[in-house]
């Protein structure tokens, strides 16, 4: 290939490498829903062809990085799947090998946020032999209704945590 790509679920990074001293003005780029084309004007085009899925044309960008590369940003238009390749007939790969890049606690809405975070302090409390969080709040709960009754006797109570 005369490119190099990398992605993400959102989208797909491009590098063109392009003769040293290359210009903006010197190139002839095109990127639409689902078609491409990154060369030099008057020149056959370095790659063209229909995209292997669609973009979003208005998120997608390119720029000429040190006068010897043309660095592209795609903007995937579904955002949940994998390409194989850019341009369609381009070689594939296989996109059962991916592996996605973790995803950090802030991407994540309120809810789903906090229920993760009780579930990693349930883990790291499990892995230490602690109690977890449900046990604690029952322990707590417990811990409380005796307080609230000094006159109960609790000595020879058998209490289950299951």
């Amino acid at each position: 290939l005369p490119y190099t790509w990398k992605q993400t679920l959102q989208d797909v990074d491009i590098s063109i490498p392009v003769p040293k001293g290359t210009r903006a003005r010197d190139l002839d780029i095109v990127i639409k829903k689902t078609q491409f084309k990154v060369g030099l004007k008057g020149k056959e085009p370095i790659v063209e062809g229909e995209l292997c899925q669609a973009i979003k044309v208005d998120d997608s960008t390119w720029t000429v990085e040190d006068q010897k590369e043309v660095l592209v940003h795609l903007e995937k238009s579904n955002q949940m799947q994998w390409w194989e390749n850019v341009v369609k007939g381009a070689p594939k790969i296989n996109t059962q090998k991916i592996q996605p890049e973790n995803s950090q606690l802030s991407d994540l809405d309120g809810e789903t946020r906090a229920m993760v975070e009780k579930m990693m302090f349930d883990q790291r409390q499990k892995a230490m032999g602690k109690p977890d969080s449900d046990t604690l709040k029952k322990e707590e709960m417990f811990a409380k209704f005796k307080q609230q009754h000094p006159e109960m006797d609790f000595s020879n109570a058998k209490f289950s945590t299951e």
